[in-house]
């Protein structure tokens, strides 16, 4: 378990930028770190990324210094915890709007006493060999992790309250195109009633004094975000890419 540099960031009262990604390839992460971007979030989700394939990118991670999180498809603890005894630092989970849900995610993510994430001598603690005696690495693996679901529909939004005050959560990730999608918006996120929740969001989640993120589509709009308090502020590779392959296509044109 390394130190989190995005989470000792964020307790600094920085806002730090980063990319959500379903390229499998470690490389991609090294050029984002290399960038100087502060995370890389695994897409577990929409990605066909396996965990053995997570294993090696987060290895990139770690050697080019940026903070690889995840976001996994399924809030089973045996998954999860397959992903976090790899080294992932932190966990976006979708699809949660109970407190029973966040519950539950707290208890896969942290050792006891603040979880049940069950404990092995895996890569995470130095596979057990490291200068790390147990009860040390379990209170330092608890303190580096971070606890992000995300909210990303109604449900989640009127139960916000009782969400932000389970323990162990660091903050909420909102996914504004499903929230739109949740709403009847399904041309996106744009519309007055949609940006209306987001802010209704953030007021709750800052109120509560927990990380609130969410995404930018270009450097103007993640200002923007980080004005209003956001914390976490993500693109993605793909439309990253794409814009940029894009812009270069039509340069003769």
């Amino acid at each position: 378990m390394k130190n989190n540099h995005l989470k000792a960031k964020i307790r600094q009262g920085q806002a730090a930028l980063g990319v959500i990604s379903n390229f499998a390839d470690p490389m991609a992460a090294e050029i984002c770190a290399y960038a100087g971007l502060d995370f890389y979030i695994v897409d577990c989700e929409h990605g066909a990324i396996t965990v053995a394939q997570t294993l090696e990118i987060v290895r990139a991670c770690e050697a080019s210094g940026i903070t690889p999180l995840a976001r996994i498809r399924s809030a089973d603890a045996k998954l999860i915890l397959q992903y976090v005894d790899a080294g992932i630092m932190g966990v976006m989970m979708p699809g949660t709007s109970e407190a029973t849900e966040v519950e539950a995610l707290v208890k896969a993510v942290k050792y006891p006493p603040e979880g049940e994430r069950g404990l092995g001598p895996v890569r995470a603690w130095e596979f057990g060999v490291g200068s790390m005696p147990q009860a040390e690495y379990v209170r330092f693996a608890n303190e580096q992790t971070l606890v992000l679901p995300q909210i990303e529909d109604l449900a989640a939004v009127n139960n916000l309250e009782q969400l932000c005050k389970v323990s162990g959560v660091d903050g909420f990730i909102i996914g504004p195109r499903d929230l739109a999608m949740s709403m009847g918006c399904y041309d996106g996120p744009a519309h007055p009633e949609v940006q209306q929740v987001i802010d209704h969001i953030f007021e709750v989640v800052l109120a509560h004094k927990l990380i609130i993120g969410t995404t930018a589509g270009n450097a103007e709009q993640a200002r923007n975000l980080i004005a209003k308090g956001a914390k976490i502020v993500m693109n993605y590779t793909g439309a990253m890419l794409g814009a940029a392959a894009k812009s270069f296509a039509n340069a003769t044109k």
